[in-house]
């Protein structure tokens, strides 16, 4: 069994940042430390930067979601980025989108303790849960995947004009040129690159975003949207 590390006192700016949830907040990073390490959801060598690497670079990814929307925390792993997000923003419904069922198992006994009762755990793959989970205004996620295989799981999950809020790291530009021609096929109609938490973290956090146009996913993924509504239509109706 893995002995993980000492989790390290909050920083100053976490309290900044988590506000009248602090507390809440740092029960997550001591069950990080402890349960997530046991479970192998997080390597014993990142205990020691839990606070600026995973809790505050995910928290202020809050700067660039809109208030009041849903949001789909894809391949969410042991909570990041929805639960800092969630921390911070009461505001969203999210749902933490995780296909493992050792990380579903770990995020439902996360939110419970906190008490998130705006969001939700689903187990399940992007491609799995496209037609059944409602369309949300908001995807994001964090070390999940190359830009062009991220985008293809989580903008079909979108809503028109909606989009995808992925923490990248240096080479975020670079994923983008070499993913251009892919999100084109999925209906995106514009990219940036954002630096968020300025005054909390040091470097950065980056974050690309992709907007999608009136067809999120493009034609496949609208026919593959129909049919799996007209599936789940037919179950109900049994």
């Amino acid at each position: 069994m893995t002995e993980a590390a000492e989790l390290p006192q909050a920083p100053e700016e976490a309290q900044a940042v988590f506000g009248e949830l602090f507390p809440e907040a740092v029960r997550y990073a001591e069950l990080l430390a402890d349960a997530g390490v046991q479970r192998g959801l997080i390597g014993p060598r990142e205990v020691p930067r839990l606070w600026e690497r995973h809790l505050l670079n995910c928290a202020v990814l809050s700067e660039v979601v809109p208030e009041g929307v849903t949001v789909c925390d894809v391949g969410s792993g042991a909570g990041l980025p929805g639960i800092p997000l969630a921390l911070v923003r009461p505001d969203l419904k999210i749902t933490l989108l995780e296909p493992l069922l050792r990380r579903t198992n770990f995020l439902q006994e996360v939110v419970e303790l906190l008490g998130l009762d705006h969001v939700t755990v689903v187990r399940g793959r992007a491609e799995e849960v496209l037609g059944t989970l409602q369309p949300v205004h908001v995807v994001t996620a964090r070390a999940v995947a190359p830009l062009d295989r991220l985008a293809g799981w989580g903008v079909p999950l979108l809503k028109p004009y909606g989009e995808m809020l992925a923490l990248k790291g240096d080479t975020a530009e670079e994923e983008i040129n070499g993913a251009r021609a892919a999100l084109s096929k999925l209906g995106v109609v514009e990219t940036e690159v954002l630096q968020v938490g300025e005054g909390v973290v040091d470097p950065l956090s980056t974050v690309v975003r992709v907007v999608v146009g009136e067809s999120p996913g493009g034609v496949r993924f609208a026919a593959k949207r129909a049919k799996a509504a007209r599936t789940g239509r037919t179950r109900r109706r049994r």
